[in-house]
């Protein structure tokens, strides 16, 4: 079984439960599912339809290497004049985790891609919203070890959506806190 889904459930349910008062295990607040998110609308306007599928593509393997498996394409829903979009022009790409594959990306975010992110001191307060999820940036996706810098065709960044059960945000951040997420006091 993976380190951090143990770490849950011998030391964050226990404290949790402790803390908040749960009286069965089953009501603690889990980690439901990750999402990354990526834009590339701004990389691939102006260009042509050649150019536009290489810098996407390039996006798509990077992403894919990232997370774990592949993205999905996000679609523009309508043409856009102002923004040089076209309707069904590719726009961005999404991926959303669960189960082992969640874990294995949150441990690797943890340990290696924060740390290794440039000017991370810890993440926010404001990157919890009131219903209980974390929403961060990642500046560069070069930060993980999945993917060559010197192979790398665009740098780009990407969200990551961590959504929980949680009911509050402090049951969010506390749970976050006890599994080993570097947050801000």
């Amino acid at each position: 079984m993976l380190r951090l889904k143990q770490k849950y459930l011998k030391e964050a349910v226990p404290k949790m439960m402790e803390t908040f008062g749960y009286k069965n295990s089953m009501a603690v607040p889990k980690i439901e599912k990750v999402v990354l998110n990526t834009g590339f609308g701004k990389l691939v306007a102006g260009k042509s339809t050649d150019e536009q599928k290489k810098i996407y593509q390039g996006i798509i393997e990077d992403l894919a290497q990232v997370g774990g498996q592949k993205p999905s394409l996000r679609r523009a829903k309508k043409s856009v004049a102002g923004f040089k979009v076209r309707q069904g022009q590719p726009l961005g790409a999404k991926i959303t985790l669960r189960g082992k594959r969640m874990y294995d990306f949150l441990e690797r975010l943890i340990h290696i891609g924060l740390p290794r992110s440039r000017d991370f001191k810890g993440i926010e307060q404001t990157s919890f919203d009131k219903n209980g999820n974390l929403t961060m940036g990642i500046k560069e996706q070069i930060t993980f070890p999945e993917i060559l810098p010197e192979k790398a065709k665009t740098i780009f960044g990407f969200e990551v959506t961590v959504a929980t059960t949680a009911k509050s945000k402090k049951e969010c951040v506390e749970l976050l806190k006890l599994m080993g997420f570097p947050i801000k006091a």
